[in-house]
C-alpha cells in the first residue's frame, strides 16, 4: 500500500517537475566546453575563470547568482561526461554557423588568455570545431582574430 502511494506521488510529481529548457541545456553545454578548455592544460588560472565568467555574461545575460549556479552545474556535467558529443550534438541542432564560430572564438580566448597555447588546448578547439562542422578556414580565422586581440603585434 505504501509503495503504491509512493509510486503515485513520484509519477505525478515527476510530471509537474520543471524540465530544463533548450536554452538552459545550451548554456550548460557551452559552459561545460568552456570549463573543459580551462582544465585542458592541467593549469587552472584565475584569468581563465575570469574570461569564462565574462563570456557567460556576454552570451547569456545572467546574474552573478545564475552564473555561479551555471558554473557548478556545468562542472558537474563536464566531470560526468564520457565524450564531447553530448554537448556538441545539442549545439549542432540549435546554433547557427555564426554562433558555432563564435563558440570556437570563445574557446580560443580561454586557450590564449594565459599567454601560452598548450598543444592540448589546440587539440580541443580543433576537436570541437570538427564536431560542430566548423570549416577549417573559419577555425583558423577565429584563431588568428583571437590571437591578434590577445597578443597585438
Amino acid at each position: 500500500m505504501l509503495n503504491q502511494i509512493k509510486l503515485f506521488f513520484e509519477q505525478h510529481l515527476a510530471l509537474n517537475a520543471p524540465t530544463e529548457s533548450t536554452e538552459q541545456k545550451l548554456q550548460l553545454a557551452t559552459v561545460a566546453l568552456f570549463l573543459e578548455m580551462m582544465y585542458m592544460d592541467d593549469k587552472v588560472e584565475a584569468l581563465e575563470l575570469e574570461v569564462i565568467v565574462s563570456l557567460i555574461h556576454q552570451n547569456f545575460s545572467l546574474t552573478t547568482e545564475q552564473t555561479d549556479a551555471l558554473l557548478v552545474l556545468a562542472e558537474r556535467q563536464r566531470v560526468q561526461a564520457t565524450d564531447y558529443f553530448q554537448f556538441t550534438s545539442l549545439i549542432n541542432k540549435e546554433y547557427s554557423q555564426e554562433q558555432k564560430v563564435a563558440l570556437i572564438e570563445s574557446l580560443w580566448k580561454i586557450a590564449f588568455i594565459d599567454g601560452v597555447l598548450d598543444i592540448n588546448e589546440e587539440y580541443l578547439v580543433r576537436k570541437i570545431a570538427d564536431l560542430l562542422y566548423v570549416p577549417h578556414t573559419a577555425f583558423i580565422m577565429a584563431k588568428n582574430r583571437v590571437e591578434a586581440e590577445v597578443h597585438p603585434a
